[in-house]
C-alpha cells in the first residue's frame, strides 16, 4: 500500500482500464489539460485489468513519456471493483480521484472537486444530472436501483452517482482498511461517514469501444449492492413464511369447516396450486439464503482481492496489501 510521503503528490487520478486501448490518450491529454493549472503536483494512475487488446502498451507509452504517470497491470481480469480498489491501494497522492477511463465521466469536473474538497470536504462525489449515449431502459432501471437500495438500507447512499468521486487522505486511509471481496465501492465510500458533498455534471456518451457492464453484469453488481448493505431479502423471507403459514392454517380451518358440514369440495385442482406455489416460495427463499452463504464462502477463503502481474516501474509480480478489518 502506498503511503504519502514528503514530495508526494497532491492528487493521484486512478483510472481502471479494461479494453480502452483508444482511451487511454484522450483521458491522459483531458486530466493533464484540466488539472496542471490547480495542482503543484499529480500522478495519474492507470490500472489495466487484464486486457486482451493494446491498453497496456499505450499506458507504458505514456509512463516513458511523463514520470507523472504510473500503471499497474493485473494477472488477469479481476473486475472493476477490484481495479478501482488496486488503485487506491497503490495511490500516492493526498487524494484519491477514481474516474473511469471511458471519458464519460468528464476530467474537466475535478477541478472543482478539488475545490470542495480544500474547503474541508473529505468525500466529493459526482452526481449526474443527465446521462447521454443510455437507453431508456439502462436509465430507468438505474434510478430505480439507486432509490430502492437508499430505502432499503441503513447507509445513505446519494442516488445518480457511481464511482467518479475524490477521497481526501482521512476517506483514502479509511476505505484501504475494509477487508470485503464483494465490492460495492460507492457504498462503502459512503458508509466511512466523513463531511461528504456532491458536485453535478452532465455524463457523456461513450467515447469508444463498448461497455463492459451488460446486463448481466449490472444484475450481478445490483446484487453485490443489496447484500452488501441491507438484510431485507432475508426479512422479506421471514415475512413470507409467516405469510404463508397463516394462509395454510385459515385453508386448514376452511377445509374442517367444510368437511363438518358435510359439504363436498373436491380439492384436486385447489391443493396442486397450493403445493406449486409453497414449493416456488422455498425455491426462492433458499435463493436468497444462498446469495448471501455464498458471499460468506467467497470472504472466509481470505484468497486477495487482485494480483497485480507487472507495472511501469518495474515491480514484477507485486501482490495487493493484506487488507484489515478495523
Amino acid at each position: 500500500m502506498a503511503e504519502p510521503t514528503v514530495g508526494a503528490p497532491e492528487l493521484t487520478v486512478v483510472v481502471p482500464a479494461f479494453n480502452e486501448q483508444e482511451s487511454i490518450l484522450p483521458m491522459y491529454e483531458r486530466l493533464v489539460a484540466a488539472l496542471e493549472p490547480h495542482l503543484a503536483g499529480l500522478e495519474v494512475l492507470f490500472v489495466d485489468d487484464g486486457s486482451r487488446d493494446d491498453t497496456w502498451q499505450r499506458i507504458s507509452e505514456l509512463a516513458v513519456r511523463d514520470p507523472r504517470v504510473r500503471g499497474i497491470r493485473f494477472a488477469r481480469n479481476f473486475g472493476h471493483q477490484a481495479a478501482l480498489t488496486a488503485g487506491v491501494d497503490a495511490a500516492a497522492g493526498r487524494a484519491v480521484v477514481i474516474i473511469d477511463a471511458d471519458l464519460q465521466d468528464p476530467p474537466e469536473v475535478i477541478p472543482e472537486m478539488i475545490a470542495r474538497w480544500r474547503e474541508g470536504y473529505e468525500v466529493v462525489y459526482g452526481q449526474r444530472e443527465q446521462r447521454e449515449g443510455e437507453t431508456a431502459f439502462k436509465k430507468a432501471t438505474a434510478s430505480a436501483f439507486y432509490r430502492l437500495l437508499r430505502r432499503i438500507t441503513n447507509v445513505e447512499i446519494p442516488v445518480d452517482t457511481g464511482d467518479f468521486r475524490l477521497m481526501g487522505p482521512r476517506a483514502v486511509a479509511a476505505f484501504r482498511s475494509l477487508p470485503e471481496r464483494n465490492r460495492f465501492i460507492r457504498g462503502l465510500v459512503s458508509w466511512i461517514g466523513f463531511p461528504q458533498i456532491a458536485v453535478r455534471y452532465r455524463r457523456h456518451a461513450r467515447q469508444a469501444g463498448e461497455t463492459k457492464y451488460p446486463l448481466r453484469r449490472m444484475v450481478r453488481f445490483a446484487l453485490d449492492g443489496i447484500t452488501s448493505f441491507s438484510f431485507l431479502p432475508l426479512r422479506l423471507a421471514t415475512w413470507l413464511g409467516f405469510a404463508v403459514s397463516l394462509l395454510s392454517f385459515l385453508y386448514i380451518v376452511v377445509v374442517i369447516v367444510l368437511k363438518l358440514l358435510a359439504i363436498n369440495w373436491p380439492g384436486y385442482t385447489s391443493m396442486m396450486a397450493s403445493i406449486l406455489f409453497l414449493g416456488g416460495v422455498q425455491l426462492v427463499m433458499i435463493g436468497v439464503l444462498g446469495e448471501y452463504v455464498a458471499r460468506i464462502f467467497d470472504e472466509v477463503k481470505r484468497r486477495p482481492l487482485y494480483l497485480v502481474g507487472e507495472s511501469t516501474d518495474g515491480k514484477v509480480g507485486v501482490t495487493p496489501p493484506e487488507r484489515r478489518s478495523s
